[in-house]
Formats: C-alpha cells, structure tokens, sequence
C-alpha cells in the first residue's frame, strides 16, 4: 500500500504518541524506529538508503501505511516525492525541551564501545549510528548547541519545502483536533495517546531479550 502519512518529525518530538493516535484513525500500520528494533532485517534497506544507494521504498514500506520518526523522517523529501498524495506531519516542540530528553535517551548511544553480539542487533545499531549520528548530527550530538541548530534547521526545511495545505506543524500536546482536521477524520472519544516517556524509552529499547 502506498504511505498515506509521513512524520517528518526528529525522534522524541513525540513521534511514538503520532504513531499510535495515526494508526487509531487508520493510518496503520506506522512505521517507526520500534518496528526495526522488532524486525531488525528491515536495517539493511535504511542502511543502503542512507549510503545512497537505490531503494524501492514500496518495498522497503511494504505493509505500511503511513512511517514516522527515524529512520523515515530522515528521508521525508524522497518519501513525499515518491508518495504525493501523502500528507505530511512535523512533529516539532521546544528545542530546549527537545534536546533535554534526546540527550537523555537517543544521545545515549552516541559513544557506545560494544555494539550488540547479535548481528541482526548490530545492523540495527550501525544504520542507527549512521542516519542519526552521523549523517543527522554530524558525529556531534553531545553538542548542545550544535544538535539544536540542526533541530531549528530541519524544521525551517521542511517547513519551506512543502505547500501548506500538505504540512501540518504539530505539537502532540495540541492532542486529536488539528490532527483529525488535517488527516479528515473524526476526533476519537478516547484520550490522544501519551507514549514513549523517557523511562517507557529504556523499556523499549530493553525489549525482549
């Protein structure tokens, strides 16, 4: 199925609760970083992505009906090229707020010594390195200053690169309204989804051993 949503949004901007609240309005299943750490045989294509090599993004999104976060928001200009009816969502808050809590998690595995022992792990965590360490922050995400800077930047990009009538700027805090009045779907009577605190992180990314 073609991507009928993109998250241009960086991780931890809220990207797990926009997962969660698309594939409540049926945008799902959603693509994000999590469904790589469950099926690490999917880093080899976002790795050849990231050294520039050809992709069939249909393929490599097979079954997905919409992708967030990384490693997808770090392709959101070839995805919305190749899927022009999708709409796009920045996720975006605070730069401040932001790098606190990426520096609290993400950041975390800036200087990790031992990669995973499991190779499919370890393909995992070098495509990881690569597109948000590397090619995202420049090897510098301890940098506060400088990781916010790139942070400003991307938004700034996205922001220019798209028509308006296909970008909605969100906050998560802002919940279902001008979500649903983006994506043309009714405002659900549950809660929006809150997910993926800074401790339900270190949850995740423990995952099953």
């Amino acid at each position: 199925m073609p991507l009928s949503v993109i998250g241009a949004g960086f991780g931890r901007t809220g990207t797990l609760s926009l997962k969660l609240a698309l594939e409540q309005l049926g945008f799902g299943p959603c693509h994000h970083m999590l469904e790589v750490i469950a099926r690490p045989a999917q880093a080899a294509g976002w790795q050849a992505a990231a050294e520039g090599k050809a992709v069939d993004w249909d393929a490599l999104l097979d079954g997905y009906a919409a992708a967030v976060d990384w490693p997808a928001c770090h392709f959101w200009r070839e995805l919305s090229a190749r899927y022009p009816a999708a709409k796009v969502v920045l996720t975006a808050r605070d730069a401040d707020a932001w790098y606190d809590s990426l520096s609290a998690t993400i950041g975390k595995f800036a200087n990790v010594q031992n990669p995973p022992p499991d190779p499919l792990k370890r393909e995992v965590f070098a495509m990881g390195q690569l597109i948000v360490m590397e090619r995202t922050f420049g090897g510098r995400i301890a940098d506060a200053a400088h990781a916010k800077a790139v942070y400003r930047r991307h938004v700034a990009a996205v922001t220019a690169g798209l028509p308006a009538d296909r970008l909605l700027v969100f906050n998560v805090a802002e919940g279902w309204a001008p979500l649903c009045r983006f994506l043309d779907r009714p405002i659900p009577s549950q809660p929006f989804p809150r997910s993926n605190s800074r401790e339900e992180f270190w949850q995740h990314m423990a995952g099953p051993q």
